[in-house]
């Protein structure tokens, strides 16, 4: 599939009046625009035809999905606005990932680590809207005072996993599929107790936003199990993060690069 015939696609798929359509071909994006609120989101083609090579009509279904839920919360929130009584949770992103909205208003960011940062969302259910600068007087609580409500909203959400195991190594999978599986990377007493259940090097791993991956690797196999689980992981997720695997020592998170001969390469340039 090409992008010219994945935007015909979505056009039929998303059949409306109120929809705008604009196809960019020297960026590969499609701005669509709601006349009913004024309001739009950009979609950038290449990722989601990467994504069609995997898993065909599934990757489309999930596009339109998005879309959609997109602009049932942008509905809700001309008409309804927003309360600090609705929850707020923190949300894993890319460094890469935009840190404006599309109107150019900053959102709400942490730094966490070299390939991950940590943007603020307000849950509506069934989606939620990252936080931006704009909507702190609507929402009635300061940037201090978000972060703090996220972390400490974090901590009330499931850490239920499956185990696996592969080659004498474990892996488990945080996957409750709520928008937070990734978010959960910031619940240290979650970490710390996993910790104590891991005989060998601990790894955390974030590859996209609907999945948590901690590893007990064993044996030098792991590593290499490790790197193609991500890699596919990332390749696949509605919301891809980072395909790095992160050691965690004593609390803190360190990015990894995983090389030939079951090598690894921290980002300070030591090897294990």
């Amino acid at each position: 599939m090409k992008s010219e015939e994945l935007v015909e696609v979505l056009k039929e798929r998303l059949p409306s009046d109120s929809f705008q359509w604009r196809f960019d071909r020297k960026t590969d994006k499609v701005r669509l625009e709601h006349s009913g609120l004024g309001k739009g989101m950009d979609i950038s083609l290449p990722e989601i035809l990467a994504k069609y090579e995997e898993k065909k009509d599934l990757a489309v279904d999930e596009i339109v999905y998005t879309i959609q839920e997109t602009f049932h919360a942008m509905e809700k929130e001309v008409k309804e606005g927003f309360n600090k009584d609705q929850p707020i949770y923190p949300v894993i992103r890319s460094t890469s990932f935009p840190v404006e909205s599309s109107a150019g208003d900053r959102f709400i960011t942490k730094d966490h680590t070299a390939e991950t940062r940590i943007f603020y969302a307000i849950d509506l259910g069934t989606t939620y809207r990252l936080i931006d600068e704009s909507m702190l007087e609507s929402i009635g609580l300061t940037e201090n005072e978000i972060i703090e409500s996220a972390l400490f909203k974090l901590r009330s959400l499931p850490t239920q996993y499956k185990k696996d195991e592969v080659a004498g190594n474990l892996f488990y999978f945080i996957n409750n599929n709520d928008g937070y599986d990734a978010s959960r990377i910031l619940n240290s007493s979650f970490l710390k107790e996993m910790e104590t259940k891991v005989e060998g090097h601990m790894t955390v791993s974030v590859p996209h936003q609907d999945v948590l991956i901690i590893g007990d690797l064993r044996n030098d196999t792991g590593y290499d199990v490790l790197a193609q689980m991500t890699m596919q992981f990332f390749t696949v997720g509605k919301v891809p993060i980072t395909s790095l695997s992160f050691i965690y020592e004593q609390g803190k998170l360190e990015p990894i690069f995983i090389m030939a001969k079951n090598r690894i390469a921290r980002k300070d340039g030591k090897k294990k």
